[in-house]
Parts: structure tokens; sequence; C-alpha cells
């Protein structure tokens, strides 16, 4: 076995970048319904993912803003049970340029994927999303 070192790409890790991006991606709602509670819980957990995810992973070449979403949705909706995740990524979507219409037919179309419950879970999730924005914009 050798000891030759293998050279590996750096990982992107831009906390700044993170945190702006999260700003482009999450309204202030989306954020202060899960930032400062998470860090009360786990101090620091918050800012590692906003660092590793949004400063790193979202960094990376090859998919766009509006196809990581698109990813997202269908990850969160086959997971199921991760309802505020789903929630905020629903938000997240409609702010990268998603129309309402089209978050409601990722869902339709996983159904024969991922079984109809998870994708009437997800529906519902969608929905209630949807009813929330309405009310925020009529206030």
């Amino acid at each position: 076995m050798g000891t030759e070192a293998i050279e590996l790409t750096p990982a992107t890790l831009d906390r700044a970048a993170g945190y702006r991006l999260l700003d482009e991606l999450q309204d202030q709602q989306t954020q202060q319904a899960a930032l400062p509670a998470l860090e009360r819980i786990a101090p620091g957990f918050a800012d590692w993912i906003v660092t590793s995810l949004f400063g790193g992973t979202y960094q990376r070449p090859g998919l766009d803003s509006r196809d990581r979403q698109l990813v997202n949705l269908t990850a969160l909706a086959t997971l199921g049970g991760v309802d505020p995740q789903l929630t905020g990524h629903i938000r997240s979507s409609l702010r990268v340029g998603l129309t309402r219409q089209q978050v409601i037919e990722v869902f339709v179309h996983l159904a024969p994927y991922i079984g109809t419950p998870k994708a009437l879970a997800a529906l519902r999730v969608a929905s209630a999303t949807f009813e929330a924005l309405d009310q925020e914009a009529a206030a």
C-alpha cells in the first residue's frame, strides 16, 4: 500500500457567500422560522449549515438555483416528515422562478415514484405554504 498523497480539488467553503445566497433564496420569515430556534438548540449548527451547504454545496458549478430547488423539492417530498424544510424550499422555489403550478406538478409527477401518500403530504404542505404567502401579501 502506497503512501502517496492523493491530490484532491479543494472544496469551496465560503461563509460570506453562503449568507448572501441564503438571503437570495430565503425570505426573512423563512430564515427566522429556522435559524434562531436551531441556534438555541445547537449553537453553531445553523452557521455550519449556511457555511457548508449554501457556501459550499450550492457554490458548485453545474446546477442553477432553480434546478437545485427542483432537486430539493423532490428529495424532501421523498423523505416525508420534513414539513418545515419542505415549506422553506417551496418558498425558495418561488423566489428562484418556479411557479406555483410547477411546484404542484413536481409533487404530482413524483406520486408514482415515491407513493401517493408522500405526494399528497407534499401537496398539503404546498397548499398551506401558498395560503400563508397569500395572507402575508394581503397584510
